[in-house]
C-alpha cells in the first residue's frame, strides 16, 4: 500500500478507457439507385475483411464496430463458400478460413489504424471509407459509399427483377426473411406467397431453394434454383448452389457445366467455382481445362482460402507428367499446412516421390 508522499512506480499503466464506435451511412448504386437486395458492410485492417453489418431496403446501414454477431457468413461475397465437400475426395477438407461470425470484440480507436470500410457485391468496385484517426466522439456518419459496376461483368448476386415486384410481394419477402433464422417453414410460406404474387421474383425463388437445401430437400431446392435462373438467367447466387449440390453428389459434368456459366458472368470475383471447375474437369480427365481453372484459383485466391488448389494442382500436372512443376504446387501447399495437419504426411511422401523421380532423370540426363 503506497503512503503519502511515494511516487507511483514508473511502469504503473492505466486502462484504455473502451468507448464504443458506431458507423452509419448509406450504399448507392452509380446510377444512384439504393441496391434492391441488402449489401454486406465489411472493415478491411491490414488487407483482412470483417464483416460488419447490412445495408437496409434503403441501402442505409449504422452499426457498432466489431458487435457483428448477427453477420452471418453469406453465400453473395466473393469466396463466401468454402470449398468444403465430400471426405472420400482427394481435394476435399476442413472449412478454410473466411469472414466467420464475429466474437463481438469492442474496438478501439487504436485497433482502427490501417482500416477501412467498403460496401461489398460482387460484379461492383466499392468506395472506401478510411478509418483511421476517428475517435469514438466523431459524427457516426461516414456518408454514401457508391458501387461501381465493373465493366466485364454480367452476372450479379443481386435480381434486379426485385425492383419491379409489387408491394405486397415485396412485404411478403422481408417477412421470409425476419422468420428465416427461427422459423424456417414460416418464412418458406412467405416465399412462397411472394412469387404467388410476382412469379419473376428471382430472390424470393432463391430463397426458397435455400431453405429446402437446407432441410435437404434436394429436388424442390433444385426446382426453385431452376425457376430463380428462368426468371434471372444473371442471377449468380442460384448457379453457386448448384454448384455446391453436385460437387457433393459428385455429378462431374454437370458441376463442369454450372461453374462454366458462373465464371462467364463472372470472371473476376469467385475463386471457388474456378476450383470446383478444376475439380469437374479433372474427374472427368479433361487435363488441360483442369489446370487453366486451378491457376485461375490460386491467382484470385489473394487471401488464400483455397490453400488445396495447389495440391490440386500438383496433382493435375503428374497427370500430365510435368512432375517439376507439380513438385512446386506440392511445396506451396504444404506451406499452408500447420503442424499435424491430416494431408502433411500424405503430401510429403508424394513430394519425395517427385523429387526422386526427377532425380533420376537428372542423373541418366547427365553424361
Amino acid at each position: 500500500m503506497p503512503r503519502p508522499g511515494d511516487q507511483f512506480p514508473q511502469d504503473t499503466r492505466f486502462p484504455e478507457i473502451q468507448r464504443p464506435i458506431f458507423l452509419s451511412g448509406k450504399v448507392m448504386l452509380n446510377d444512384g439507385n439504393p441496391p434492391p437486395e441488402p449489401v454486406l458492410i465489411e472493415r478491411v485492417c491490414n488487407g483482412q475483411p470483417r464483416g460488419e453489418g447490412y445495408t437496409d431496403s434503403k441501402g442505409r446501414f449504422s452499426f457498432q464496430l466489431g458487435q457483428n454477431q448477427t453477420v452471418l457468413q453469406d453465400a453473395s461475397v466473393a469466396g463466401g463458400i468454402d470449398p468444403t465437400f465430400d471426405r472420400q475426395s482427394p481435394f476435399g477438407g476442413s472449412r478454410s478460413g473466411g469472414m466467420g461470425t464475429g466474437r463481438g470484440d469492442q474496438i478501439s480507436e487504436r485497433d482502427l489504424i490501417g482500416c477501412e470500410i467498403r460496401a461489398v457485391l460482387p460484379g461492383f468496385r466499392s468506395d472506401l471509407v478510411n478509418l483511421s484517426g476517428r475517435r469514438a466522439f466523431d459524427n457516426p456518419d461516414v456518408g454514401t459509399i457508391v458501387l461501381h459496376r465493373l465493366a466485364n461483368v454480367e452476372g450479379l448476386t443481386i435480381s434486379f427483377t426485385a425492383m419491379n415486384a409489387p408491394k405486397d410481394a415485396k412485404k411478403a419477402f422481408e417477412r421470409g426473411h425476419k422468420d428465416l433464422m427461427k422459423k424456417p417453414d414460416k418464412a418458406l410460406a412467405e416465399y412462397q406467397k411472394a412469387v404467388q404474387i410476382y412469379p419473376q421474383y428471382s430472390s424470393a425463388w432463391f430463397e426458397m431453394g435455400l431453405v429446402h437445401q437446407s432441410q435437404n430437400r434436394i429436388p424442390e431446392a433444385r426446382e426453385a434454383y431452376a425457376k430463380a435462373l428462368e426468371a434471372d438467367p444473371k442471377f449468380i447466387n442460384p448457379y453457386r448452389q448448384l454448384a455446391l449440390i453436385e460437387l457433393q453428389e459428385q455429378q462431374w459434368q454437370a458441376l463442369a457445366d454450372t461453374t462454366d456459366r458462373l465464371v462467364k458472368l463472372n470472371p473476376v470475383d469467385y475463386a471457388d467455382a474456378y476450383f470446383y471447375n478444376s475439380i469437374a474437369n479433372y474427374y472427368l480427365k479433361r487435363y488441360d481445362a483442369a489446370e487453366r481453372s486451378a491457376r485461375e484459383t490460386v491467382k484470385l485466391d489473394t487471401l488464400s482460402r483455397i490453400p488445396k488448389a495447389n495440391q490440386l494442382l500438383g496433382e493435375i500436372l503428374i497427370e500430365k507428367g510435368d512432375y517439376s512443376a507439380a513438385a512446386d504446387s506440392l511445396k506451396a501447399y504444404l506451406k499452408f499446412l500447420p503442424a499435424g495437419h491430416e494431408d502433411t504426411a500424405n503430401t510429403t511422401k508424394r513430394l519425395r516421390a517427385l523429387e526422386q523421380v526427377l532425380g533420376a532423370r537428372e542423373q541418366a540426363a547427365t553424361p
